[in-house]
């Protein structure tokens, strides 16, 4: 019984610890994934992760990529193949923000703090969705276009991290930059909250769309 309470306990300090780490160099460079993928995992508490689950199940495209758990990957993207599509395409689209900024699909950090699986597999849905909003949305992978981009996933989702991430991440943003934040992006992003379900759309299967 005690060593069980010293574990927990231990476990909590660790937690509590990480979350603080990550939380501080999350607001000081939101481009940093790693810290806000961590801080994710730590704030997205279970009946944030099962009103998702329910949304996704409620929903039969979300239904099914929850029986599908599809991973975003380029070994399940043909990048190549993507990079031939005509250029008005979703999938050219995708892949050349993933050119200009090299990011590498398979590199998004995995879920290591949930420990449900299905509920991992919700978060990090969320998570690796990430960069087919940002070319949804138009927004590049600059700490605003980050910040436009979590007030975006607040509207929709809820989650902790997106609201911590939009509410403090602005200090860090130049005057003119907090102006079109606050004045264009924030209500850009409120006027999305009925629109459709981001996560409830089979991205993978509208790369030629």
């Amino acid at each position: 019984m005690a060593t069980q309470f010293i574990q927990r306990a231990s476990s909590s300090i660790f937690r509590a610890a990480k979350l603080v780490q990550s939380t501080v160099v999350s607001l000081a460079d939101p481009t940093r994934a790693e810290a806000v993928a961590a801080v994710g995992d730590l704030t997205s508490s279970r009946p944030f992760l099962l009103a998702l689950q329910r949304r996704m199940l409620s929903h039969p495209v979300g239904a099914q990529i929850l029986r599908e758990r599809p991973v975003v990957s380029e070994e399940n993207l043909d990048l190549t193949a993507l990079r031939l599509l005509p250029p008005n395409t979703f999938g050219a689209a995708y892949v050349s923000y993933l050119d200009r900024y090299q990011f590498i699909p398979s590199k998004r950090d995995p879920v290591i703090y949930v420990e449900d699986p299905d509920l991992a597999y919700v978060l990090l849905r969320y998570r690796q969705c990430h960069d087919f909003w940002h070319v949804l949305s138009g927004l590049p992978a600059s700490v605003l276009g980050e910040l436009g981009l979590k007030w975006l996933e607040f509207a929709h989702m809820r989650l902790p991290v997106a609201l911590g991430s939009a509410l403090l991440g602005p200090v860090q943003l130049s005057a003119r930059d907090r102006a079109i934040l606050i004045k264009r992006l924030v209500p850009w992003a409120l006027s999305q909250q009925r629109a459709v379900d981001l996560l409830c759309v089979y991205y993978e299967q509208h790369m030629e769309s």
